[in-house]
């Protein structure tokens, strides 16, 4: 059983009442997520739209908290178009595949618990100890990043299937854009798994809980990785959802509308859906592994309440940063782009990574950690010196053969 989860509401005999309990979490984890989405569709288009002194959805319901409800309904009623040179199968499939693995990764999300020591996350519910996630399997960091890997074919088959060559050109230009970036997240993601000791959600939120450094800074691994993984996870989590400024996918005075130009009525909306989905997975995903989760202090009432609220709070800090990215930056060039990840996250994020196992390394043989600190520093000084150097004379020798040809 421990392979399947470490909840320990899955530890004993699992019964009658065990199925009911994990049915409901299913049930409350989808509700919650379809919920979040039709939230942060409304609060992305009431924040731009205060942003560009303007009004923004105010006619369905109040405040415009139904339009996002009406949006949907109308896209269930427009007519369902499939191109004839369009390959019929895959066309249909390919917008569940962008869909389905944000599903799948807010399921090892932890979204709440008692995270003392004694409690360990786990709450009381219905006579059972379990947490407060839908599950927790010892390789829930793996299956993030398999998740959000899988979310490519999704964009890339859309573009091939739909038989024209603007799609085409989206697809490929996405499928590039979130493989570069891939890396550069995934060995952030290590950085994370590196400190923590483990694969598990709820283990690296358990790791950032406690008092903290002098019992004022939390234990969080913002802080403890020094900030640059965070930065990076950041950034190359905005590229891989496809959001401004990184949003040269659908960049529409090039490729018409992008990988999904093609599509329309519900399978663009499952498209939709997904793009606001990872938004709220991605902002989930940041809060879990650098903000402690839903770690935090209790202060009054019961204690299994303020996990959420902690949760919630931190959530919301993210989807307002994602908004901001959209209303105030500037669209990337495509070769800014590239060489942002290539160039500059994948060489910082590694360099950053064997800093931290040094580091670790030393304290576990007791060496001067001052020392190889300090000379850690000077050999990623060193190598970006060197990478720059390198890149300067690449640059040069194009130029000169650019020149001999004209």
């Amino acid at each position: 059983m421990n392979i399947l989860g470490v909840d320990p509401l899955l530890a004993g005999d699992i019964g009658l009442a065990v199925t009911l309990i994990v049915l409901l979490k299913v049930v409350v984890t989808f509700a919650l997520l379809l919920v979040s989405v039709l939230f942060m569709v409304w609060f992305e288009r009431k924040i731009h739209a205060d942003m560009s002194n303007r009004l923004g959805p105010n006619r369905a319901g109040p405040f415009g908290l139904f339009q996002t409800l009406a949006d949907g309904i109308k896209f269930f009623f427009k007519e369902d178009l499939l191109p004839d040179r369009a390959d019929k199968r895959v066309f249909i499939l390919a917008p569940f595949l962008s869909l389905v693995p944000a599903f799948l990764v807010f399921s090892v999300i932890p979204i709440g618990g008692n995270f003392s020591e004694e409690k360990q996350g786990a709450v009381r519910l219905f006579g059972h100890d379990t947490f407060l996630q839908l599950a927790d399997p010892p390789i829930g960091v793996l299956l993030i990043l398999a998740c959000s890997s899988i979310a490519v074919y999704g964009v890339m088959l859309a573009g091939w299937s739909s038989g024209s060559k603007y799609p085409l050109l989206g697809s490929v230009r996405a499928s590039a854009q979130m493989v570069s970036y891939e890396a550069a997240l995934g060995m952030s993601v290590v950085a994370v798994v590196l400190l923590a000791g483990s694969l598990s959600t709820h283990d690296i939120v358990m790791s950032q809980a406690g008092e903290g450094f002098w019992g004022v800074f939390p234990h969080w691994n913002l802080i403890v990785t020094g900030f640059v993984p965070f930065a990076i996870f950041l950034i190359a989590g905005t590229a891989e959802m496809n959001r401004p400024p990184f949003d040269l996918v659908e960049a529409e005075q090039e490729l018409v509308g992008g990988f999904h130009t093609e599509y329309s009525s519900i399978r663009f909306a499952l498209f939709f859906l997904a793009e606001f989905m990872n938004t709220v997975t991605m902002s989930a995903i940041i809060v879990t592994l650098f903000l402690g989760g839903p770690a935090g202090p209790t202060f009054f009432g019961p204690d299994w309440m303020w996990g959420p609220l902690w949760f919630l709070a931190k959530l919301f800090i993210f989807l307002f940063l994602f908004v901001l990215f959209r209303t105030t930056l500037p669209r990337f060039r495509y070769d800014q782009l590239m060489d942002l990840g290539w160039k500059v996250l994948i060489p910082l994020s590694l360099g950053w990574l064997l800093l931290l196992a040094t580091i670790n390394i030393a304290r576990d043989e007791e060496w001067n950690i001052y020392l190889v600190v300090g000379i850690g520093f000077v050999v990623l000084v060193g190598a970006y010196a060197l990478l720059t150097a390198a890149m300067r004379t690449a640059e040069l020798r194009r130029d000169e053969l650019e020149g001999v040809s004209d």
